[in-house]
């Protein structure tokens, strides 16, 4: 098809992430689950009309008759050659960040020193992938004077083609680690694949202290290796390093010259990341003066959304250290994502070095804006301001933050998602204090985007056909039920699972509409069920009585007791069933399952084998007799990996998306989603003997300095911890509980740890697993997990 020609300023491949308009060009990349082709009409009734496709049979199925229409062999390589003739034509220094861990915040820090004599396009968020990378690139604007993108790879073959868009002048290949490994043979393969980022640059830094590293690179004819190491040797740059307080000195020696620079922090793994920073520097020919300048005034990076409960059933997402064109369109999507409030909010500051005129600037950031229906903006700053064609129904104008909060109150927002983005120099986090709902320091902290990579691990262990049920009952775990239901939205999740009819009823009027099945209903609750269009588990004849009485049409889901005892339909009533489900024409049965009670054990998997061959029997009588196929499921997330034969039409995720894997098959695997944390309140020294909380139940053995911590038993931390049994992390080390956990507050030995009033503290996360802390106690994780107190904030967070 053609149709008139059309500069594309957005290029777009995710439908649900679409910017409309004539300047949008969308990428149809299928997918093993999900197919943009399938998105065509929607998209170009909206108002977009450039497209490139891969699927010619979609090309004759789709109205796309006023619209411009490619087709290609491969979406993705077309998005890729498309950033990379882009790339092309700007002669400009273009920095290229690899390795395991460090890419975003070498190349955050590098933009925070070059933004201050350069103007500096870079990577937002970790936009780092096969796609990622091109829209990344496609960013370069002829007021750009340096680059600097990240790259990384999953699988062989990736690096090869998103190299060539890159097509780095200079390069950093930061470490080394365990990430991705599935994808490669060996780690020797993964880091030489990583290597091919530079196979074309003038030069690359790396540390030499990492030998696979050294390999790799010195296999590459032409960029210029230099390497750096702490060790005596031949490398290029010899570097020390002094502790000194909480800075650190870094001594750097090229052949006769030394040079010295100072920085803030004292961390081994932020000291490696600035190292590579300051050789690159060198090597680039910035002067000692300068990059210490540049040292003086880095800040640290925060590359995450958060979402937050605010005053007045507000959320707000805080992206409040950052503003830019690529990070306002990220966080645009992010806000478009949650659908607890229809009325959408941005507050907003100047956006510093785009680039581009103010009067054009703005006007995208207006576009931007109209294409996700925002209603009220605040524009805070005296270059935003000067632009008076903002399409949101209300604006306001500030010319700094101390003007808006002179004359704005946490009651002009109710009901409201508010995005709150500003320049560092804005210092917007005093606008997330004003609007925060809870101030108690304890938080859970949720990562949305370890949630999607558990997903998305179960997802591969399913056929592409076989449905999903996600249990968010529980207030989700304890994580939070409607934003991670809105997730699951957002993922296209087939089924939710709440326990209760009000869990149902809240994830509706915030926005959900996913089906969702109840599996506790109640008579009471049924007239309710069928108004917000829930879906009955039904599992027993009195219910479905109550149902059939109804007279309405509602779905329902058949629940067979094959062996758990818990609830649902008896062999013996199978036959009574059939008679009663005939009798009522509208009620539609959506599925039938059951519940196996030992699909975590090897030792139980005979009796689960019965229990899933009664099941299928039963089934048999159910669907023959009624003449109906519905959906089938017996599986939670157990069952998942450990019987994939009996998969079925849909499985129930639960526990698992939640970064537990029962079986201890594949922990690994998973990514732990939560992490609670507080903060020391007060540090005090006590003698030896000295008791410590109520009850006096421990006293000191020694000269003890002990910290007192804002979490107890009424937040959820257990007080089966007292004493010694449990441990929390302080600055990463362990802390042990002395004495008994009170109602509000816990007391932890830090006699051997440096800590001062106001440090975090960890309860668990990343690096203190909740397993290790239900061991302590004898209990499971999900106890821990839903116990945790409503009264400590929830804070969701992603860094993509």
């Amino acid at each position: 098809n053609m149709f008139a020609d059309q500069a594309i300023q957005h290029l777009v491949y995710d439908s649900r992430k679409a910017l409309i308009g004539p300047g949008s060009l969308f990428f149809a990349i299928k997918g093993e689950r999900h197919d943009g082709h399938n998105y065509l009409n929607t998209l170009a009734s909206l108002g977009i009309n450039q497209f490139i496709v891969e699927d010619p049979v979609m090309m004759t199925e789709v109205n796309l008759k006023n619209s411009n229409v490619l087709l290609v062999h491969d979406s993705i390589i077309a998005l890729q050659n498309l950033a990379k003739h882009h790339r092309n034509n700007f002669n400009i220094p273009i920095i290229g960040i690899t390795g395991s861990n460090g890419k975003t915040i070498v190349k955050e820090w590098l933009f925070q020193m070059l933004s201050n004599v350069s103007n500096v396009v870079r990577s937002p968020k970790s936009y780092n992938s096969q796609i990622g990378v091109p829209l990344s690139v496609w960013q370069l604007n002829n007021s750009h004077e340096v680059g600097i993108f990240e790259a990384g790879i999953s699988k062989s073959g990736e690096m090869g083609k998103i190299s060539k868009v890159i097509d780095p002048v200079y390069g950093i290949f930061t470490n080394l680690g365990t990430a991705h490994d599935a994808g490669f043979k060996t780690p020797t393969q993964k880091v030489h694949e990583k290597s091919l980022l530079f196979q074309n640059a003038k030069s690359v830094v790396f540390c030499k202290d990492h030998e696979l590293i050294e390999d790799a690179l010195n296999k590459l004819a032409k960029p210029i290796k230099i390497g750096w190491s702490r060790e005596e040797g031949d490398s290029d740059y010899r570097v020390k390093y002094k502790i000194l307080g909480g800075e650190t000195e870094i001594s750097i020696s090229f052949e006769d010259i030394r040079y010295k620079f100072k920085v803030a922090f004292t961390d081994a793994a932020n000291i490696e990341n600035i190292t590579h920073i300051l050789i690159l520097l060198i090597a680039m020919g910035y002067e000692t003066v300068s990059i210490q300048s540049f040292l003086n005034r880095i800040l640290p990076v925060s590359m995450r959304l958060e979402l937050k409960e605010a005053t007045n059933n507000c959320y707000i997402i805080d992206d409040s250290y950052n503003n830019d064109l690529g990070g306002l369109k990220i966080a645009l999507e992010f806000l478009e994502q949650q659908k607890y409030n229809s009325k959408k909010t941005v507050i907003l500051s100047d956006i510093l070095q785009s680039g581009i005129e103010d009067m054009e600037l703005y006007k995208e950031v207006d576009q931007l804006l109209a294409s996700k229906n925002i209603e009220k903006l605040y524009a805070i700053g005296n270059r935003i301001g000067e632009y008076k064609n903002y399409s949101a129904s209300q604006v306001f104008y500030y010319e700094s933050l101390k003007n808006f909060l002179a004359n704005v109150n946490q009651d002009d927002f109710y009901d409201e998602t508010i995005l709150i983005k500003g320049a560092r120099t804005f210092a917007f986090e005093e606008i997330v204090k004003f609007l925060q709902q809870k101030q108690h320091s304890t938080v859970l902290e949720i990562n949305l985007d370890a949630l999607t990579h558990n997903l998305n691990y179960y997802r591969s262990k399913l056929n592409p056909s076989t449905k999903i049920m996600v249990m968010v009952k529980a207030f989700g775990y304890g994580s939070g039920s409607s934003e991670i239901a809105n997730l699951m939205q957002f993922h296209h999740i087939d089924y939710l699972a709440v326990a209760y009819a009000d869990e149902g009823i809240a994830l509706r009027r915030d926005g959900v509409e996913l089906p969702i099945m109840v599996m506790n209903p109640n008579e009471e609750s049924l007239q309710v069920m069928i108004q917000y269009n829930l879906e009955p588990e039904v599992y027993s004849i009195a219910l479905l009585k109550k149902i059939n009485q109804i007279g309405k049409a509602v779905n329902i889901h058949i629940k067979l007791d094959t062996g758990m005892h818990r609830l649902g339909f008896d062999e013996n009533e199978i036959n009574l069933l059939i008679e009663e489900l005939k009798a009522n024409e509208q009620v539609s049965i959506k599925s039938i399952f059951t519940h196996l009670a030992g699909q975590d054990e090897e030792r139980h998997d005979q009796f689960s084998k019965e229990q899933v061959k009664k099941f299928e029997s039963w089934y048999q009588i159910i669907s023959e007799g009624l003449r109906i196929n519905p959906v089938k499921h017996v599986l939670n997330s157990a069952g998942i990996l450990r019987y994939p034969e009996y998969h079925f039409d849909m499985v129930r995720l639960g526990i698992g998306l939640y970064g537990i894997e029962t079986n201890n098959m594949d922990q690994a695997s998973l990514l732990p989603i939560s992490t609670l944390k507080t903060i020391i309140s007060q540090i005090k020294k006590i003698s030896k003997g000295e008791s410590v909380g109520y009850s006096r139940a421990q006293h000191a053995e020694n000269n003890t300095i002990i910290a007192t911590i804002p979490i107890g038993y009424a937040d959820g931390f257990d007080r089966r911890f007292s004493n010694g049994i449990g441990y929390v992390l302080v600055n990463g080390k362990k802390a042990p509980v002395i004495g008994n956990v009170c109602m509000d507050m816990t007391m932890v030995d830090i006699s051997e740890i440096e800590a001062n009033e106001g440090d975090k503290v960890v309860i668990f996360g990343p690096d203190l697993p909740i397993m290790s802390l239900a061991e302590k106690i004898g209990i499971i994780p999900y106890e821990i997990h839903t116990n945790i107190s409503s009264r400590v904030k929830r804070i969701f967070v992603s860094e993509n």
